[in-house]
This record gives C-alpha cells, structure tokens and sequence, in this order.
C-alpha cells in the first residue's frame, strides 16, 4: 500500500503502526489488522496492490529468487522509500480505470514490475512473500487475549492458531473451561465496560472497536452482563466527571 493523501494508524492486537503520506508498507498475510483513516484537506487517498499466492508462484517460475526465513514478526513492514518507488506509482495513471484500479491485461505486468523493484531494494522481503506455508500451531491463549477485538468468525481464529475447527474447539475448551462463543462475548463486554468507565469513549464508538457488529445486541449483551446499559453506565461517568469539576 502506498498512501498519497492523508495518513493511517494501524492496530494488529498488539503494536500500534502510523502510515503517513508518501509512505509504503507491506501488509503480511495471516495477520489481524484494523485501520483508521485520517483525511487531509478532507481527502484521503491510496493505492493497494494485492500480492496473492497464485501471482507469487508464477512470479517465480519466471524468475530466481533467494528465499530465506524472515525474523520480521511485525504485521506491517516499511518499504524504502525510493525513486523506483515513487516512478512506479506515478506510472500507474496511464492504466487505471475510472475507478481506479489498473485495467484488465496490464495488472500482472504492473504487478511484476513492483516486485522486481521491492525485491531488490527490499530483499528481506523474500522471506515473507514467497513463504506459502500454513500458520503454525501457536499459544492459544496469548493469541485470543490479543486478537478477540477482531470481529472474525471461529474458522479463521482457528486456522490463525494452527488449528482444525474441531482442535480449536477442543483446546479452547481445556483452557477456558467455555465455549469461544460464550468467552469472546464475555471478554468483549469487560473491555466495553472498561473502555466507557475510564476512557473518552461512547457506546457508538466502542461496540465496533471491542468486536460487536450491532448496537442494538451489544446494548442488550451490556446490559444482561452488567445490570445497566452503556448508555447508562456513560451517564454515571459523566455525572462522576461532572462532580469533580464542580468541586474544584
């Protein structure tokens, strides 16, 4: 991703990324990512290129490339910045639709033309594009208590984690002692609850951000949980706020 106006902050579970204009960033596969965007001049503007698998194994029956493990573990890496880089998404006009993707029978020559130039100004990049293999079995609970934010169904947490659907299920269960369900809910309202009591959130704000994808059930979640709904848990932490202005 290239970003040409305005700028981005990331957020994989565990580190905070900032993108700025003119910067480029490599986004790695099997990894949980959430973006916001900031507009400048009330525009925010960019351009993605999408390297999948299939692309990636023809690119190297066409062309020899050293491939050798990675140590990079963080989700987003930073691309040199170049003027290779920055001809080539000035090269991209000619050949974008009025939608602005790049027109049907030029996307693979676009599309080798920037990994020839990310792999020789980026060679450590190798490791990571050209590793097909799937995710390893990992910690169960180190990745859950990072990644329960992401709103993600059971099948992709469990193929994250190294797992069959049914392993998953099962590892959770001795680890837990519950249901991923019944947990992801349960930690997901602990973190709203928290997030409205001590931080300058609203409820509008905070259902998405813990992983709720509809007010209406995360308010009634809320309040089967807690006894009160969001709405009146804000109004109490407002009322608090309220007193200890009043009594300075």
């Amino acid at each position: 991703m290239y970003l040409l106006k305005g700028s981005m902050t990331a957020y994989d579970g565990r580190n905070t990324y900032t993108i700025r204009q003119g910067q480029a960033i490599v986004a790695r596969k099997y990894h949980l990512i959430r973006y916001s965007k900031q507009k400048e001049d009330n525009v925010f503007d960019r351009i993605v290129i999408a390297l999948d698998e299939a692309f990636l194994r023809l690119f190297l029956q066409r062309h020899s490339v050293r491939s050798t493990l990675s140590a990079y573990g963080d989700s987003l890496m930073g691309v040199k910045d170049s003027i290779k880089i920055r001809n080539y998404i000035s090269s991209l006009a000619p050949y974008q639709n009025g939608f602005g993707a790049i027109e049907e029978g030029f996307t693979d020559v676009k599309r080798e033309e920037l990994l020839l130039i990310l792999l020789k100004e980026n060679p450590e990049l190798s490791g990571i594009l050209f590793n097909f293999g799937a995710p390893q079995k990992i910690d169960l609970e180190a990745f859950m208590n990072r990644n329960f934010r992401f709103n993600v169904g059971l099948n992709q947490f469990a193929f994250l984690t190294g797992r069959s659907l049914s392993a998953f299920k099962r590892d959770f269960h001795l680890l837990f002692n519950t249901t991923p369900g019944n947990w992801l809910t349960g930690r997901r309202l602990e973190e709203a609850y928290f997030q409205i009591l001590n931080g300058n959130k609203n409820p509008g704000e905070v259902y998405l951000e813990v992983g709720f994808e509809n007010q209406s059930h995360f308010s009634w979640a809320f309040k089967k949980r807690f006894g009160r709904s969001p709405a009146e848990l804000l109004g109490e932490r407002q009322a608090v706020s309220g007193q200890k202005m009043g009594s300075r």
